[in-house]
This record gives structure tokens, C-alpha cells and sequence, in this order.
């Protein structure tokens, strides 16, 4: 079977790495005061300030990382990987929708909803679709 748009098996370990690598530059930028710049006061307009610069280029590791972890092609890629993969790509759609529709209802602070909205979808689809190739592994090895 031919995977089309998919990433080669090592994009994952990338993917990894610059997700592991979010998580100091993240604490080292709340460390050093550098919060989320849309939390910052109305009347600062000025885009590219560090601040601004620090947390783009930290959310954008952050989704780089995760989108080459769910895309990347697994060693064998049968018919039974692509529907797992499209049954976890359609609950994590559920998902991302449920949870922006309570934010969006409950929450008065936009910039969380943004950051919770391009990380959900991915963090949950990986999730599952480990979840499940881990279930289906498991109960090969039992039959076998």
C-alpha cells in the first residue's frame, strides 16, 4: 500500500524531540517572565517584541513536534493502520469540537482557547491511535 502524505518513520523521533524540547524553553521563558503575550495589556500593539517572538516560536516547536508524531508512517502501513488512523483523526475532531464549544461557552480568555484548539486535535489523536495499536498488539500476542 502506497502511504501518501505521510512522513518517513524517523520524522517521529524528530517529532519527539522538539516536543521534549518545548517543555524546558517553555519553564526557562515563565522562569524569566516571558508569558503568553496575548495575556499582556491591551494598549502594548507592538507584534514583535521578545516576548511575542519567544512564545511563537515555542508554540510553533511545540506543533511542529506534534504533527510529525501523528503523521509520521508507521514501519508496516497496512489497510488496518489507515483505519485506525482515520477513526482516531475523527475522534480527535470530536474531541477538539466539544472541548472548543465548552471553552468557548465557559471561558472568557481567547488566547487559551487558540492554544488549546492547535494542540488538542494532535495530542489527542496521537494518543488514541497509540492506544489502539497498543490494544491490537496485545491481543495478538495473547492469541499467539
Amino acid at each position: 500500500m502506497k502511504s501518501h502524505f505521510l512522513f518517513p518513520y524517523w520524522c517521529r523521533y524528530l517529532g519527539w524531540g522538539l516536543v521534549i524540547a518545548h517543555v524546558p524553553l517553555s519553564m526557562i521563558g515563565r522562569m524569566n517572565g516571558m508569558v503568553n503575550p496575548l495575556d499582556s495589556a491591551p494598549g502594548n500593539t507592538s507584534l514583535f517584541t521578545g516576548e511575542h517572538l519567544f512564545f511563537i516560536s515555542t508554540t510553533l516547536l511545540m506543533a511542529l513536534g506534534l504533527f510529525l508524531v501523528a503523521f509520521a508512517s508507521e514501519k508496516i502501513e497496512d489497510e488496518q493502520i489507515w483505519q485506525i488512523r482515520l477513526d482516531s483523526l475523527r475522534w480527535a475532531i470530536y474531541v477538539n469540537y466539544l472541548i472548543l464549544i465548552i471553552s468557548l461557552v465557559f471561558i472568557n480568555d481567547t488566547a487559551h482557547i487558540l492554544e488549546l484548539n492547535l494542540w488538542v486535535p494532535l495530542l489527542f489523536f496521537i494518543i488514541r491511535f497509540r492506544w489502539v495499536i497498543f490494544r491490537l498488539n496485545r491481543s495478538l500476542s495473547k492469541e499467539g
